[in-house]
Formats: C-alpha cells, sequence, structure tokens
C-alpha cells in the first residue's frame, strides 16, 4: 500500500492500483484510521448489580412476575435497581427469556432413503381422483407401482376412498406376485388410507415393510406421481367418466398401454412389463445387433464408433443417500416367483349391493 500511495502521487492512485491489481477501495480503506476497540459503557451495570437483579427477579415474589411488573411493585416500595429493559436483556444474557406455555413441538421425521435393485423389492402406491359425469362428483383410482420395473401391480377404481379397499388390493396384489416375507418394502404417502391400522396391520402380517412420505414434503413419493401424471396426459384420458364402468374400461387401457406398450425413458427405453418379467436383457442384446449392423454398413454416419443400446437401469432410489451418490451398485435384477405377462389378473370385490373396485 505504501508503494501505491507514493507512485499514486505521481501517476494518479486509480491507474496505481489497476497496475498493481489491487482495488481502489481497499486503498482507500487502508488509508483511513483504523478504528479503536469499543469500551465498556460507564452507565452499564456492574457484575455485582447485575447479579443482584438476578437475585431479585429469583426471589420468591416475584419469580412468576414479568419484568414490567417486578419493576414497578419495586418502584412502589420505593427500590430501583435498573429498567425494565435492563432486566430483559440480564435475563436473556442467563437464557432465562422464553415461552413459558406448552408448545406444540413437531416430531421429526426422517427422510425415507429406499433402494430397489430388482422387481417386487419397492412398491409404491398413491390415489388419485378421476372427475366423475358432473362437477364435484369423482371416482378414486388406487395405483400400486413396482419402484424398479415401474410395472403397475395393481390397481382399482372405486367411489370412495377407503382403507378397507386398499387393504383388499394390496392383499390380492401380494398374492398375484408371490411376495414372500422380509421381500417388499411398500412406501406411500401420509393419506388416511395409507396410514390407517387396517393396512398396517396387513402389511405386517404379510411381512411387507412399509415407509412413508415426509408430511409436506412432494417429492419423497415421486414415481406414483411422475406415473399419474403419465396417464392423464394420454390423449385417450378423457376430462371426465360417465360411470364407474366407463373409468374402469378407460383405466384397463391405459394399464394394458403402459406396461406393455410403453416405452419408458428411465428404463432405457424398454416397457415396464419387459424389465418386470427379466426380458429386458434380451431385447437389449438384439438391439446392440441391429446397431451393429447398421454400424457395418455406414461406419462414417457413426462418428462415436459403434453405437450401444441405453443402458438398463441397476438401481432405483427414492432419495439417494448423498454418501453413495456417483456410486455405482451393480446389483442385477434376480428371477421371481411371479405371475407371466398376459396372465389373467383380474379380480372383482363385491360389497354388499355395489362393485366398489376393480384389481388388475
Amino acid at each position: 500500500m505504501e508503494r501505491i500511495r507514493e507512485i499514486g502521487m505521481r501517476l494518479g492512485i486509480g491507474p496505481t492500483c489497476d497496475a498493481f491489481g489491487v482495488a481502489r477501495a481497499s486503498y482507500y480503506r487502508w488509508l483511513r484510521p483504523k478504528a479503536k476497540a469499543r469500551g465498556r459503557s460507564l452507565r452499564a451495570l456492574s457484575a455485582e448489580e447485575r447479579q443482584q437483579v438476578l437475585e431479585v427477579l429469583h426471589a420468591e415474589e416475584y419469580a412468576d412476575l414479568a419484568p414490567a411488573a417486578v419493576f414497578a411493585r419495586l418502584l412502589d416500595t420505593g427500590v430501583y435497581h435498573c429498567s425494565e429493559r435492563t432486566m430483559y436483556r440480564i435475563l436473556a444474557a442467563s437464557g432465562e427469556v422464553r415461552e413459558r406455555r406448552d408448545q406444540l413441538r413437531h416430531p421429526q421425521y426422517e427422510k425415507p432413503e429406499l433402494l430397489a435393485r430388482r422387481p417386487n423389492e419397492l412398491w409404491s402406491w398413491d390415489i388419485t381422483k378421476l372427475k366423475g359425469p358432473v362437477k364435484w362428483t369423482y371416482f378414486y383410482l388406487y395405483v400400486i407401482l413396482d419402484v424398479f420395473s415401474r410395472y403397475v401391480v395393481g390397481w382399482m377404481v372405486a367411489y370412495r376412498e377407503s382403507a378397507a379397499l386398499a387393504e383388499k388390493l394390496i392383499e390380492a396384489s401380494c398374492r398375484r406376485q408371490g411376495i414372500g416375507r422380509g421381500q417388499l418394502t411398500v412406501h406411500a404417502d401420509r393419506g388416511s388410507s395409507m396410514k390407517s391400522k387396517v393396512v398396517a396391520l396387513l402389511l405386517s402380517d404379510l411381512g411387507v415393510a412399509k415407509s412413508h412420505s415426509r408430511p409436506h414434503v412432494s417429492n419423497d413419493n415421486p414415481y406414483s406421481e411422475s406415473h399419474f401424471k403419465t396417464l392423464k396426459y394420454r390423449p385417450s384420458f378423457p376430462d371426465r367418466f360417465g360411470c364407474l364402468e366407463d373409468a374402469r374400461q378407460v383405466c384397463g387401457a391405459l394399464f394394458a398401454w403402459y406396461n406393455g406398450e410403453h416405452y419408458h425413458s428411465g428404463l432405457g427405453l424398454m416397457t415396464p412389463e419387459d424389465v418386470h418379467f427379466g426380458l429386458a436383457e434380451g431385447k437389449r442384446e438384439r438391439r446392440a445387433e441391429v446397431l451393429a449392423q447398421a454400424y457395418a454398413a455406414h461406419p462414417e454416419r457413426f462418428v462415436r464408433g459403434v453405437p450401444s443400446p441405453a443402458e438398463l437401469p441397476r438401481e432405483v432410489w427414492i432419495n439417494k443417500p448423498v454418501a453413495v451418490a456417483g456410486n455405482s451398485l451393480t446389483g442385477k435384477p434376480q428371477d421371481n416367483e411371479i405371475v407371466a405377462p398376459g396372465a389373467d389378473m383380474e379380480v372383482v370385490f363385491e360389497a354388499k349391493e355395489e362393485i366398489v373396485g376393480v384389481l388388475h
């Protein structure tokens, strides 16, 4: 800085600072005299006086009074220690200024961190509304989705949202997919049906672990939400459904398309059915052969060498932990005892005088 001041007197401060790579503000700040450390105010209470005030506030007759009331009562008795504001400062320094009433404390919810490396290891389920024939009427679509393969293992359309219907849907889906004890985790949000005791007891009886999203966190159940968006953005998805049977018929066609014909970007452009039933590896090999033939015929068109098909998923996370981010787990899908594609998967539940849902 001294050198800048010497040269700057001849060439100017601005050009000199630029030549030395020093900001002019830094130079002028260096010129200002250093501020002296602020000493203790003469008006401040001594340590003995502060302790005396604290003892008065702790006295039995003043312990349940606000500092304002203590200040006024002391004045009435002819005593003055300090101002009301100083009493608050002394209490705050001792950690004694807080809300005395019982306050509602929200529990700390743990972020769900779930991993799937094969089909029927992690399911996600949710319920969405379908608009009925007139305003303010709705049907309820229940969908259970395999997170690894994105395959819809069970669905139902009903007049209402019900824990009893959800119980039947989950039980039938587990039976059809041959789920064993300790094999599966079912994830859902915190809706009334999802958190119901009926569903919890069923999962416990089946040996299925349960997981729930955190309250008011929209991305803890992303696969079900993304699936609903895919369905509702289909051109064939109507704005309203004429009746319950109409909703079941339309949804049945949509799920058949989704499971068997929809090339999913998250599955290496395979269908959920291909991944769920172990057909994806063979299809990927055949795609690789086609691409190799195309390369052999016109290598000049492929500047990066022999093309390869998109990779198949090896692991799928809900909230991947930071500790394993970037690591590649190489677990491969394993064969499970599940029903073959195309098998009859329709179950009708009767409830008194009405049909309440259809399961696929």
